[in-house]
């Protein structure tokens, strides 16, 4: 488990989706995610988050070659568990897989991985992956039975799906916020003291990340569309810039509780 009086840093993974969506609209090469990533990394991105997609509705299996060709910053590749999926990671190697449902119909990812139901499945898959060198995360709900199936797997790290907390941050219901953020805080705990490294993201923006960012057991949180939106008006580096700021802000006040709690220990 975490200590919170010593509280390690947390990473910033920018997601690129929707780089590729504008791109996709019109056809062409133009924006270019792999120019985005380089942007993203210049302003203070750890890693860069691409989710490869079985209709191809935004990332190519050519932007997933060049953005590991490129080795800007590790490549968090999102994908489905499926056969396909597999092929292409084993055959790119990022530095890390994120496993996520997936649905045709769906327009963003909906929920979390049910792992607890796929444990025949992903044991096998994950092991393949890892025997590659290939560093694998789950993206799940915060819930203890998903986060002990996570681990039973083998699994290096799991995300949490921050998608009901961050919505009813944006809608105002204070209630189900507090809820939700106290589910955050149990499943980050749990999730470490079971040897799992924690991530977060799905909704994040300006607004509502302080909050996750202070969780101390959360290593990494990826973040993408609230960021490719605001770069519209204040440009993509200056968007991730001030993401950045943000969730060091919140990491410092943290650290300096845990000083204060410390030192009253002592």
């Amino acid at each position: 488990m975490t200590s919170r009086s010593a509280v390690p840093p947390i990473r910033l993974g920018i997601n690129i989706d929707h780089i590729a969506t504008l791109r996709n609209a019109r056809g062409g090469r133009n924006p270019d995610p792999l120019r985005a990533a380089k942007t993203v990394v210049g302003a203070g991105a750890d890693n860069i988050t691409a989710h490869l997609r079985e209709d191809r509705r935004h990332i190519r299996d050519d932007d997933i070659v060049r953005l590991a060709a490129a080795r800007l910053a590790p490549l968090n590749m999102e994908m489905a568990v499926t056969p396909e999926m597999l092929t292409i990671a084993l055959k790119v190697r990022p530095h890390a897989t994120c496993l996520v449902p997936e649905r045709r119909e769906e327009l963003t990812t909906e929920g979390g991985l049910d792992v607890a139901s796929q444990i025949d499945t992903l044991k096998p898959f994950i092991a393949e992956l890892r025997r590659a060198g290939i560093h694998v995360s789950l993206f799940i709900d915060p819930v203890i039975e998903q986060i002990r199936a996570s681990r039973e797997v083998g699994a290096d790290a799991i995300e949490l799906h921050t998608g009901t907390y961050c919505n009813a941050v944006t809608t105002g219901d204070t209630a189900t916020a507090s809820r939700e953020l106290k589910r955050h805080q149990d499943a980050a705990r749990q999730a470490a003291a079971l040897g799992l490294e924690v991530h977060a993201g799905h909704g994040l923006d300006y607004d509502n990340v302080g909050p996750i960012a202070a969780i101390p057991e959360i290593v990494e949180l990826n973040i993408g569309h609230y960021l490719v939106g605001e770069a519209l008006f204040v440009g993509l580096a200056e968007s991730v810039r001030r993401m950045r700021t943000i969730m060091d802000e919140a990491r410092k006040d943290l650290r300096h509780e845990a000083k204060q709690v410390s030192t009253a220990g002592t």
